[in-house]
This record gives C-alpha cells, structure tokens and sequence, in this order.
C-alpha cells in the first residue's frame, strides 16, 4: 500500500501554519520525532501548538502530548487518553455506546479464525483498527459476501499489523463536522456533506482513500463536497445535538471533526472522531475543516489563530489580541 504517510501533515500544512502563528508570536519549529523530548525540554516554549500524529503504534497520538504533560508546557488540542481513545475506533464506539450515543454494529477482528463466526450482516464495511486519513480504506473495504470480507480482514491484518474493524455499513447520507471551543463556548461550524455522486461510476459510496487522496486531485478536483449541507432543520439539529454529546462524552478539547453517516432510516451515527484534524490550507486541497470555517466567515490564518486563542484561554493564558477571535 502507498498510505504510508496519509496522516502526516504536508510540508505546505506546517508551513501555513508557522505564517498564521507568526504575525503574533515567536514561532520555533520541533519535529515530532525521537530528539522532540530533549529540544522541549531545551527551549520550553510557553505554549505548543500540537498538530503532530505521532510515529508508532495505537497510542501515537498522545506521544508528543505525554511528552508537554511530563515538561508542564502547556498545549493545544485534547489529552493522551481522548487522543488514544479516538484513534482506535472500537474504543471509540464502546464509550461511546456507553453514553447512548449511535453507531454502527461492529466487532474486532485480531485473527482470521475470528473471521468466520460474525454476527455483522452484509453489506458491510472493513477497515484498520487504529489509523486515520483514510488509511487503509479502500474501495474494495465494502463487502457483500464472505469471501470478500474474508479477502479484506487478510489484508488489514498482514498489511497493517493491526486488528480489523468489521461495521455493518450504513447506507445513507455522510457528514463531516467542524467544531471549536470549549464547555459554553463550543461552537458548531456549517456541516460538510460528501457528495458521493461525484465518484467515478460504479465506485462504492464511501470516502475511501482513492477518493481523497487519488481521484481528488488539485489539479482536477472532485466536487466531492456541499458546505454548508443540504438539511432541514430537524436533521441539522440531530446531527448538533449528536456531535455536541460526543465532543463532550470523549472530553475533546479546543477542536475536533466529527464523522457521521446515516442509516437505513436516516438517522446519523457516528462514523469516527478526529480531535487532531486536517487542516491543509489551500481551497483546492479540499480539507474539511478549512472549508468549514471559511464556511463560518474565517480566513486560513483566522482559524488557526483562532483554534490557539481558544486553547490558550482554557490554559488560562492572556491572549495578545482579540482580533482573532472566532465570530459570535
């Protein structure tokens, strides 16, 4: 497979974001690799804006946070545990379900013997258990008959090294949702729908990693997406109501995206949650969480001075201005 580095940010990405950050503070670049631990100690940055994923394992997103934790620097974005809890998606469903709160029926499957005793009907849906970006979702990830499931849990487990996720697949509309803030403060950004009638013909519903990484291009860009969504009032709420429960039962922090999609009665479940999300810069790179706020009024530079705003003000750190500030 070539996902290798599909959860990494782009070079363009960091870069943005150093020139967003810059016209307010100084700004000092740290690569999250195996030296982040002793250049923090080092230089002991007042505040970390943390967009890092991490390099190994299931708990990779809580590596550099653990790191700002054990040196006290304080950070943007949620702590150790939410990140570890979201990034491995039946962690995910089980607190989740716990809260009442919907998602598809699912199990985990950690070998291929597991594989032929599952109660999840067909269609379904095959994934890694703990990657993001796409990573390991491919259009062939929908199975209609054993076999074909069979095929994919084999490839997830010798690919990934992982467990498989195996879902019943929910066949209705899908959403993406931007959200900001903090307690009183959290604020829901204008819905992205994916418009699955953008993808080439005969390709499955899903916003698989062809879809976004090699369909999509800049130089020929999928209309993949409608922002703010097509929705009545009762089904925006629905959806509000549902990623407000989730934001505050998983105690993200400062900014999350999160993922639903529709069942058979049109009713959103929660797909997956996405406290460090993607943020490339540019319009044509067709990232939601930009296209979300420039949805809402904001600029590139605004969001991210924004996002660190809000997280700088729940570490209790005087903010330098207010001109960043997320619109009421």
């Amino acid at each position: 497979m070539n996902d290798l580095f599909a959860e990494w940010d782009t070079a363009d990405t960091v870069t943005a974001v150093r020139d967003a950050l810059a016209g307010r503070y100084d700004v000092t670049m740290i690569e999250a690799d195996e030296d982040a631990y002793e250049k923090l100690r080092k230089i002991r940055p007042f505040f970390a804006f943390n967009i890092a994923e991490g390099l190994y394992g299931p708990s990779r997103e809580g590596q550099v946070p653990s790191m700002l934790e054990m040196l006290r620097i304080p950070y943007l974005g949620s702590d150790p545990l939410t990140l570890g809890i979201c990034l491995v998606k039946s962690r995910t469903k089980e607190v989740l379900s716990y809260y009442g709160v919907p998602t598809a029926p699912h199990a985990v499957i950690a070998s291929m013997d597991e594989c032929r005793d599952l109660q999840i009907g067909f269609p379904s849906i095959v994934k890694p258990l703990h990657e993001g970006s796409s990573k390991g979702i491919y259009d062939s990830c929908v199975v209609r008959t054993a076999a074909e499931r069979e095929r994919e849990v084999e490839t997830v487990l010798g690919t990934y090294g992982e467990p498989a996720l195996v879902e019943e697949f929910l066949p209705g509309r899908e959403f993406t949702v931007a959200m900001m803030g903090n307690g009183d403060g959290l604020r829901v950004l204008p819905v992205v729908e994916i418009n699955f009638d953008a993808l080439p013909p005969g390709a499955n519903p899903i916003y698989s990693y062809e879809a976004k990484w090699i369909w999509d291009t800049v130089e020929r860009p999928l209309d993949i997406y409608a922002c703010p969504a097509p929705l009545d009032d009762r089904l925006l709420g629905g959806i509000e109501r549902l990623c407000r429960k989730t934001y505050t039962v998983l105690r993200c922090r400062d900014w999350t995206r999160i993922d639903l999609r529709c069942d058979a009665a049109g009713k959103p479940r929660i797909i997956e949650v996405n406290p460090l999300p993607g943020i490339l810069p540019r319009p044509e790179d067709n990232s939601c969480f930009p296209k979300a706020a420039r949805a809402a009024g904001m600029t590139y530079n605004g969001l991210i001075n924004s996002v660190l705003d809000i997280a700088m003000t729940r570490c209790g750190i005087p903010v330098r201005d207010g001109r960043h500030a997320v619109p009421a």
